[in-house]
């Protein structure tokens, strides 16, 4: 049961607007401030970035300053390799297509992973594929758990060091393999559920297909294997001038959001900010919303590039990529934010694991109890730390008190009183 939603006058949308957008500029203003008085301070402690026109920038996201270094100097150029070789493969081996990708993404992964990467990512795989032959889905979650445990391991962390020159290089390994391990999940569980021999045949290779396909190799989006499958099977024509309008504008909007989160950590140091416990006890309420606001709408711009990029190469190849980020300052729900910030996990997750453990079409209970296992993944999977039990904890609150809201309005009884 649904509530008739009506359009507000123009004068109130207007009122909210500027009340909207005053609020976030205001907010950001103080930060800006803020950043300028206590800027010699946290150069000092945190050693912030001089470009070249002078402009200081906030080093301390490490998420942002990882992926772009790594990105400037070798992965936008081995994506670049990929567009070339998707190009040449559509037009004269068009059937093969998967293949070639697949060769060049394992090719791409030991360039940068070295030999001994390669190994511990083959590893992996093929120790999930061989479980998947059993056909049993409790054997394929339990051996992935396992998998992903191992990378917490200190003994193994040592040694995976130990291949490395740089932290940089031991970190996108590790990085690389926790995405890794929702494809072959996701491979392996579509395999378990298949009843057709038509993925049974070259079933390996379409799994190395799947998991080395070198756009989302290394920080996603997450593609689900069914998704995958059904359309790299698809044999389509190229319109290359179309592709290359699709690219430009792409392109265009990526550089567009870069700048603007460039923008953001030269002008507003907020997460200098708000890694020191003394000058946030020293800044105003103001300067305090405007970090909070400043560190999730940067969250926001920053996956607007680093899932912008791999999903405008997708798209390229021909496949649909999940939907980008919708901005958190439109969503006012945590099971909207769920359903529309990362909408490849969100689709992962209740593809594998709300829907197969009873999901919303069962008893309270069991709801909650799925609710609580999906929750329980992702903070396993993000690295088991004590705060992300906590995230977890409250995100699981937060998605059952919106649930049992919307139960209690979908009562005839209590949806007379409201609209009455």
């Amino acid at each position: 049961m649904f509530f008739q939603s009506e359009i507000l006058p123009r004068w109130e949308l207007c009122l909210y607007l500027f009340l909207t957008f005053g609020s976030h500029f205001y907010s950001f203003y103080e930060v800006f401030q803020a950043s300028q008085e206590y800027e010699e301070e946290l150069d000092r402690k945190f050693e912030l970035e001089k470009n070249t026109l002078g402009l200081r920038k906030d080093p301390v996201d490490f998420e942002w300053s990882f992926w772009m270094e790594w990105g400037k100097g070798y992965i936008l150029w081995l994506l670049f390799g990929h567009l070339v070789v998707s190009l040449v493969s559509s037009i004269y081996m068009e059937k093969y297509k998967p293949w070639f990708l697949m060769v060049y993404g394992i090719a791409a992964c030991w360039f940068l992973l070295g030999s001994k990467g390669l190994t511990m990512i083959f590893l992996h795989v093929s120790i999930s594929y061989l479980v998947a032959q059993l056909k049993n889905p409790m054997l394929t979650w339990l051996t992935s758990l396992l998998l992903l445990s191992t990378l917490q391991l200190s003994a193994v962390e040592e040694v995976k060091r130990g291949w490395y020159a740089s932290e940089n290089e031991y970190y996108l390994l590790v990085f690389t393999l926790i995405v890794r391990c929702l494809y072959y999940t996701s491979f392996s569980l579509e395999y378990c559920w298949d009843r057709t021999t038509e993925m049974v045949q070259h079933s390996f290779l379409w799994m190395l297909s799947y998991t080395f396909y070198y756009p989302v190799f290394h920080n996603g989006p997450v593609i689900t294997f069914d998704e995958f499958y059904a359309q790299m099977s698809k044999q389509q024509s190229c319109n290359w001038k179309s592709n290359l309008s699709i690219f430009i504008w792409g392109a265009i909007r990526i550089l567009i959001w870069w700048w603007l989160a460039e923008l953001m950590i030269h002008f507003m140091y907020m997460h200098a900010l708000y890694s020191s416990i003394s000058h946030l006890e020293a800044v105003t309420y103001w300067t305090l919303g405007g970090l909070a606001l400043g560190q999730v709408l940067f969250f926001y711009v920053k996956y607007l590039v680093l899932f912008g990029v791999p999903a405008l190469v997708v798209r390229m190849d021909g496949l649909k990529p999940p939907d980008l980020p919708r901005c958190v300052s439109t969503m006012y729900s945590f099971s909207g934010m769920w359903r529309s910030f990362d909408v490849g996990l969100h689709r992962f997750l209740i593809r594998y694991i709300y829907v197969p453990m009873g999901g919303s079409h069962c008893s309270i209970f069991k709801m909650l109890f799925s609710t609580a296992i999906t929750f329980a993944f992702v903070s396993y999977w993000h690295g088991s730390h004590s705060y992300l039990w906590s995230w977890a904890v409250l995100n699981w609150l937060g998605v059952t008190a919106e649930n049992g809201v919307k139960r209690i309005v979908s009562f005839p009884i209590v949806h007379n009183f409201i609209v009455s």
